[in-house]
């Protein structure tokens, strides 16, 4: 009896164990499903804010199975609980660009034309596919350098990828240097500095003093196969602004340095689709060794950057064509020849490695070509401004009467341009008076965005400005007389297609649909302003959760959006602000000139890391 006695207890204590185990594994259960399957399936790290003593701050909100469902109404309902946290990326998405992703390519098996580049062109995720969750910062990641002083050198630790300073090497691209990476302006064609190519140029063209801007006359500039644009870099100092353009291809980093650096730069391809700028946009187009085939699609490729070179402009090219003497070269260099003359293209100015060719000023040339030369005319009803996700064609795009007739572009030089109402705002019905008038309001705005913000920032604590929806430019023109330069970008449905206004204006932007990615790395901008953006979005029936942790993507550590929008938006911007790591520096009631109900909310970005990145420092 005993000896049952004795049995029975480590068998109770048995059960015992067991219930507790099914009760400890119950738990577990029920806290990942608290965590949601996104945070399990993304790697969501515990987190730590810089400056305090706790990590991963409130890691216990329902997520639910996706992240969240989007709302189709702003407020109201379950959207308006204070969201405590969102899942992190794993650390090696510190630099995940979603429409721009190879291994989304890759996973999914697109059939893309490798010869065409469409392998580096946009294929964005289908929602279900996307990345619901925060990118980390790289361990080690500081606040970037300020400009001017960023143009020449960047941390490191932001952008840690020393390969080009390797294959470069003997370019100048860049260098190594302890914790820096140095810029000495170097360049696979001008390999002693982008300032004396640039001079050269200049020289080449006769242009009083060297000076490429030509008393302003060359304000906007479209450099192909940029390289970390330094040839970008060095033409800011004479007043022009160049959209450096570069693939995210084997030297996939070349634009990241670009804008950490405070250059303005894109990511794109001359592959199978337009640029996403509007005709007529730039004065000239450069290329140095930038490794294109100008000759293939029977010149679809050079087809597409006189569609883009207004009346008159510029195409400098340095490569071996243009110079070399053997058998391949010089092949490509007579038909390339041929081909230029048959768009009307006329040689401006040859010398040792480099050509520039200049574009018409009319259509005259091209009416006294033999019937039946190609490249044809484009067809009258083909619009050269439409530009999202619109194919390529190899036509040459005829001027306007008006433009004909005006024998130019008929812009002011800058800066007068960029307050002066351009030829081509009578395209939009817009008046000079509705032009003045857009003008001054958005320097008032900026006025009381800048009071707002107050002591947050000094004068060097902006530099990469995005406005996602610029219509006119006119918030861009307001910032003139500060250090920054900004991407404007106008939505890809319009109507209207704006975005001639801002080139014309002498500015830079792009076209974009803000149900999309956006084509940059993580953490490239300071600044982000945000104009009816979340209310036009919600129009289309996208998700305004997707746009927010896409703004939080783009935008650096202590950098600043500003959101003017209705009340409602406001709101449920808020109601993330803790989950998305932000926090908010002030709030204004709207002007006479904005919508009922409208809201400015100003917020800046906190600087957070992962656990695994605070432990690769220690």
């Amino acid at each position: 009896m005993t000896r049952g006695r004795d049995d029975g207890g480590p068998k109770k204590r048995l059960v015992a164990s067991l219930l507790i185990l099914v009760t400890f594994v119950c738990f577990l259960y029920a806290y990942s499903r608290n965590q949601g399957s996104s945070a399990l399936e993304y790697g969501s790290k515990s987190l730590r804010k810089l400056g305090s003593s706790y990590r991963g701050g409130d890691e216990d909100t329902d997520v639910g199975g996706k992240q969240y469902e989007s709302s189709s109404i702003f407020g109201g309902g379950e959207n308006d609980a204070m969201l405590k946290s969102i899942p992190v990326c794993d650390d090696h998405h510190s630099e995940l660009i979603p429409c721009l992703d190879r291994h989304f390519i890759y996973q999914t098996r697109l059939k893309l034309d490798l010869s065409l580049m469409e392998h580096y062109e946009r294929h964005c995720p289908p929602p279900e596919r996307r990345y619901n969750c925060l990118i980390p910062p790289p361990a080690g990641y500081k606040v970037p350098i300020k400009w001017p002083t960023s143009r020449d050198e960047v941390w490191k630790a932001n952008i840690p990828h020393t390969h080009l300073a390797t294959e470069k090497s003997d370019q100048n691209w860049m260098v190594v240097r302890g914790d820096k990476i140095s810029f000495p302006g170097g360049g696979t064609h001008f390999h002693y500095g982008a300032d004396k190519y640039i001079a050269q140029i200049a020289n080449m063209l006769n242009f009083p003093n060297n000076n490429l801007n030509n008393g302003g006359r060359i304000r906007t500039v479209l450099d192909v196969g940029c390289g970390v644009a330094s040839f970008g870099a060095y033409l800011l100092s004479s007043d022009i602004i160049a959209m450096s353009l570069a693939p995210n291809d084997v030297h996939q980093n070349q634009i990241q340095f670009a804008l950490e650096r405070g250059i303005p730069a894109y990511l794109g391809v001359l592959g199978t689709k337009r640029l996403p700028y509007p005709s007529r946009s730039f004065e000239l187009a450069h290329c140095s060794r930038c490794r294109i085939d100008w000759l293939q699609r029977n010149g679809i490729l050079l087809l597409e950057l006189d569609r883009l070179l207004r009346p008159g402009g510029y195409f400098a090219y340095s490569s071996p064509e243009a110079y070399a003497q053997d058998d391949e070269d010089r092949r490509i260099w007579r038909k390339m020849s041929a081909l230029v003359e048959r768009m009307c293209w006329k040689i401006a100015a040859k010398r040792n490695q480099t050509v520039i060719w200049v574009k018409p000023l009319t259509n005259d040339c091209y009416m006294k070509r033999d019937s039946g030369t190609l490249p044809p005319l484009c067809r009258s009803d083909d619009d050269p401004d439409a530009v999202w996700g619109t194919p390529m064609e190899a036509c040459i795009t005829p001027y306007s009467d008006q433009t004909h007739q005006a024998r130019g572009s008929g812009l002011l030089p800058w800066p007068a341009r960029l307050t002066s109402p351009p030829p081509r705002l009578a395209d939009f019905g817009y008046t000079n008076d509705m032009f003045e008038r857009e003008t001054e309001v958005w320097k008032q705005r900026v006025d009381n965005y800048w009071d707002i913000m107050g002591a947050k920032i000094e004068p060097d604590t902006l530099r990469n400005v995005m406005d996602m929806k610029a219509n006119m430019g006119s918030f861009a023109a307001a910032l003139k007389d500060k250090n920054v330069w900004v991407m404007n970008v106008v939505p890809e449905d319009g109507p209207p297609n704006t975005l001639k206004i801002v080139f014309d204006r002498g500015l830079i932007g792009t076209t974009h649909s803000w149900c999309e990615s956006f084509s940059t790395y993580p953490r490239t901008y300071d600044l982000l302003h945000a104009w009816t953006v979340f209310t036009d979005i919600e129009g289309k029936g996208c998700s305004p959760e997707d746009l927010l942790i896409e703004i939080d993507r783009i935008l650096r550590p202590t950098g600043f959006v500003i959101i003017r929008d209705k009340l409602t938006v406001i709101e449920f911007v808020k109601n993330h602000l803790t989950a998305l790591h932000w926090e908010a520096v002030g709030t204004a009631d709207s002007d006479q000139e904005d919508e009922d109900n409208v809201v400015v909310f100003i917020i800046q970005k906190k600087i957070w890391r992962t656990s695994q990145s605070l432990k690769e420092l220690d």
